[in-house]
């Protein structure tokens, strides 16, 4: 893989740090700027509104504009934003520093996604996505804690500021190591990568990739209570629990990345098989240790592993429109990210407890195995391509 993959994936790194880190610096902020913590919530969620609604807005915009100017665009304007919410004494300007970062986030990744398909062979879009989404697992595994300890050690604005630093040789690193190739603009435009998104098979699977973003993030979401009201585990094994579940992350990230443009419809139909299987499991095994453990590791893995393999498979289906194929994939997991929370918690409140988190992701998987065989048969009686074909 080029180097300047990698250094797209620090970039990678620091965006996601920045979105997950809030669930460990809520209080903090609540007390300093004197809101409540729901309002304080509502800074998560409005980074998840801007990276849904901003994905496919902030594609569109960058197709006209050469590669390299736009992602270090995005990234100035992300670093730049972390700057504002690390000085300003204002809720409301924080919340809106949100916005604005989860708008230069999607454009980043969409345009991120599309130069790394450019950057590799035609049948290496699998390995390429692996090696960005290898970042955000890492920002799972090393950036969302370490935001947190800088956090209660430095206060809430350090873990800002750090993120706004781990910007700047990203940037310097898109100037010199990413190539000088322009826009999908200057190769025919907005309508003409519109055109290339029409078929089913590209809806299809972003459609999939929002389901198994939403059992993902439904279960990850719920880990912690799931772990100290079920399982028993103490708060202070918390780090650890949601470590193991970032490093399977990682690990099915670059499993997957080695196999899914070979052989796709093996990874998605035996990994999207034991990923039901394991989150019905875990709602089983709940209040054994060593079986929450053990699952939190592997469901991370197989998670992430399905999900990379699934945007690799919406970029080759789009493969004439990687800038808006990127975007819309961006928006489809971030459809997840928000849906899931949100069934875990309706699981929880309806009576059926923190056992009924894992449940959720079991039954959004089996909706997914569901949506993937109707696709199936339908493009069979026509003689289409089906979206797992190898």
């Amino acid at each position: 893989m080029p180097f300047a993959l990698h250094l797209l994936a620090l970039a990678v790194f620091a965006q996601g740090t920045s979105e997950f880190m809030l669930s460990g610096l809520g209080p903090d902020i609540a007390h300093d700027l004197g809101v409540s913590i729901p309002a304080a919530g509502a800074l998560t969620s409005a980074f998840a509104l801007g990276m849904i609604v901003g994905a496919p807005l902030t594609a569109v915009l960058a197709v006209r504009w050469p590669r390299r100017p736009a992602l270090f665009g995005f990234l100035l304007v992300f670093a730049l934003v972390h700057v504002v919410g690390a000085l300003t004494t204002s809720f409301p300007v924080l919340l809106g520093t949100r916005v604005v970062a989860a708008l230069a986030n999607a454009g980043f990744l969409a345009v991120a996604l599309a130069t790394a398909v450019t950057m590799v062979a035609p049948d290496a879009k699998g390995r390429a996505t692996s090696v960005l989404l290898g970042g955000t697992t890492l920002a799972c595994v090393a950036g969302v804690p370490g935001g947190a300890l800088l956090g209660g050690l430095l206060g809430w604005r350090a873990a800002f500021w750090a993120v706004a630093l781990i910007c700047v040789p990203a940037m310097f690193a898109v100037l010199r190591s990413v190539p000088a190739e322009p826009g999908a603009g200057e190769r025919g435009g907005v309508r003409t990568e519109l055109r290339a998104l029409r078929g089913p098979r590209l809806l299809t699977t972003l459609l999939l990739g929002a389901l198994v973003n939403a059992a993902t993030f439904c279960t990850f979401t719920y880990l912690a209570p799931v772990a100290t009201e079920v399982t028993g585990i103490g708060k202070d094994w918390i780090p650890a629990l949601l470590a193991l579940f970032g490093l399977g992350s990682y690990a099915g990230v670059s499993t997957a990345g080695r196999f899914s443009d070979t052989y796709p419809k093996r990874v998605l139909g035996i990994g999207g098989a034991a990923l039901l299987l394991g989150w019905v499991l875990l709602a089983l095994l709940a209040g054994n240790t060593a079986a929450v453990l053990v699952l939190a590791f592997v469901q991370g893995g197989l998670s992430f592993a399905v999900g990379s393999t699934l945007i690799a498979r919406a970029l080759y289906a789009a493969s004439g429109a990687p800038t808006l194929a990127g975007g819309l994939a961006t928006a489809a997991l971030n459809v997840g990210a928000a849906l899931g929370p949100w069934a875990g918690g309706l699981a929880i409140g309806s009576g059926l407890g923190y056992r009924g988190v894992p449940l959720v992701s079991a039954l959004l998987v089996a909706l997914a195995v569901v949506v993937t065989c109707v696709a199936r048969v339908v493009r069979g009686r026509v003689g289409g391509e089906t979206v797992l074909a190898d």
